[in-house]
């Protein structure tokens, strides 16, 4: 039997739009690697498709139910089956990711994108773990980095924006596409002051960038970075260094973009040199500049829409991969500022000047006449 899901043609139509397909599982892989341990994944399945009544016999899944959903059934199990033979152990947050992919049609700019290739992309392994996106638009946005020499992730936290930038930096540098790494952050701060922070200048600034050097020891050999930052091949400072420089041959990652003047971002992007690329991620959800301040991160997608070799890739709290509270957090905090943003715009509107009738000297209304035109 062939390493593909084989399915039967609907049978038995069970009245309306019903119907009922056999989905037959090739015999070399076992069941629980399909339907997880004590059927974790099959419920999964179940509460995502309450409609669909889904027995399993053997090797064979029966699901009864609306056509639309049977076809989403037997697709997942394709798709399922895929990932399997990659090797890549299915967990229940992957089939609930599949199952969402599958009924929102997602796609790319490629066209449609199948939940096995987004699972099955790998961008860099690290002591037996690899480090892949889990979403489409996180699959849109890694895509993006390589055809790209200017790429932007903006979107809200735990979308892995930062994360999968830093993957690819170093799965260029392994492949010695650039020769050195240069991980950047204005150093804006959230509440704290750095002048009242203990310390050196480099101690004060060392909180600001400890994020990144966290993501590099996810993805190198911890003892090899500070060999690597000692010959320059990795530097991680605050975006004020950057100023006079032209980088050549280098994977730029600016980070808390949000948290840019205009004039920071300008300086920042025209710092590109030859053979280099650069991806600037943040959240404009989350700016700390003074309020008087406009983020450069906002200003930069207005004049830079349509520039060529530029693209702008926007995640969601759909692309959380957190903890699931995070996304609703999220969510949570999207509606809060829409509703406020409509209380605050009803409020300037009742403040507005109304017109009034014209005074007199003094300030009195002008005196009436009570006579009548003879």
């Amino acid at each position: 039997m062939s390493d593909t899901v084989q399915t039967s043609a609907p049978s038995g139509v069970q009245g309306g739009d019903g119907s009922t397909a056999r989905i037959v599982i090739p015999e070399k892989h076992p069941m629980v690697t399909l339907l997880g341990a004590t059927d974790s994944l099959l419920r999964v399945i179940e509460r995502s498709f309450p409609d669909t009544d889904i027995h399993v016999r053997g090797n064979e899944v029966t699901a009864t139910g609306n056509r639309a959903d049977i076809a989403l059934v037997k697709q997942l199990f394709s798709e399922m089956m895929l990932v399997l033979r990659t090797g890549q152990p299915l967990t229940e947050d992957a089939v609930e990711r599949s199952i969402a992919m599958l009924k929102s049609g997602a796609q790319d700019p490629d066209g449609a994108v199948s939940p096995s290739a987004v699972f099955t992309q790998s961008i860099l392994s690290n002591r037996g773990r690899t480090i892949r996106p889990k979403t489409v638009n996180q699959k849109t946005y890694v895509d993006a980095i390589d055809r790209h020499t200017i790429t932007f992730g903006i979107g809200p936290a735990g979308t892995g924006k930062t994360y999968l930038a830093m993957a690819k930096a170093v799965q260029a540098l392994q492949a010695k596409e650039v020769n050195r790494i240069i991980l950047t952050r204005p150093a804006v701060e959230a509440g704290e002051r750095l002048g009242f922070l203990p310390g050196t200048l480099y101690e004060k600034i060392d909180p600001y960038l400890r994020p990144l050097y966290d993501a590099l020891h996810d993805m190198m050999d911890p003892d090899s970075i500070p060999r690597l930052m000692a010959a320059g091949t990795i530097e991680v400072a605050p975006l004020a260094y950057m100023r006079g420089r032209t980088l050549n041959d280098a994977f730029i990652i600016l980070d808390e973009a949000q948290n840019t003047s205009p004039e920071q971002m300008k300086m920042f992007l025209t710092r590109l040199g030859f053979n280099s690329r650069v991806v600037v991620t943040g959240d404009t959800s989350q700016i700390d500049l003074p309020g008087s301040t406009r983020s450069g991160l906002k200003v930069v997608q207005e004049i830079l829409a349509g520039v060529p070799d530029i693209h702008f890739s926007i995640l969601t709290s759909t692309d959380v991969v957190r903890h699931k509270l995070v996304g609703r957090i999220v969510d949570a905090y999207e509606r809060w500022d829409a509703e406020n943003a409509e209380d605050a715009d009803r409020a300037a509107s009742d403040r507005s000047p109304r017109k009034t009738a014209p005074r007199g000297p003094r300030g009195h209304a002008p005196r009436q006449s009570h006579r009548t035109e003879s």
